[in-house]
């Protein structure tokens, strides 16, 4: 894939927070468990979280959305610093009205 994200990489990530929210309910859920009666139709049914081909190249795209605009305005700051690499502190800069307008 050209200037952009590979979607197989994309989908990785979601997979491994989905599985990672999974297991932060299961743990509050046993927690919530705890001194509670059993009855019936107090287990879930264990669902898997996927994201079709589509899904992923809105997500690919989104994120080469975002991350660009994030590279330009930061890159105006430092311009204006008159430096000429992108810092962390030119992100750091920009991001609460980069995370606003997205």
């Amino acid at each position: 894939m050209e200037n952009g994200f590979d979607p197989d990489f994309i989908h990785a990530i979601f997979k491994r927070v989905w599985s990672r929210k999974s297991l932060e309910r299961e743990a509050n859920e046993d927690v919530e468990m705890v001194g509670a009666e059993v009855g019936v139709g107090t287990s879930k049914k264990k669902r898997f979280t996927t994201a079709n081909s589509n899904a992923l190249k809105l997500s690919c795209e989104l994120l080469k959305l975002f991350v660009t605009e994030a590279v330009n305005r930061a890159a105006i700051i430092a311009e204006a610093e008159g430096i000429s690499k992108i810092e962390a502190t030119h992100l750091e800069r920009i991001l609460p009205q980069l995370l606003l307008d997205f």
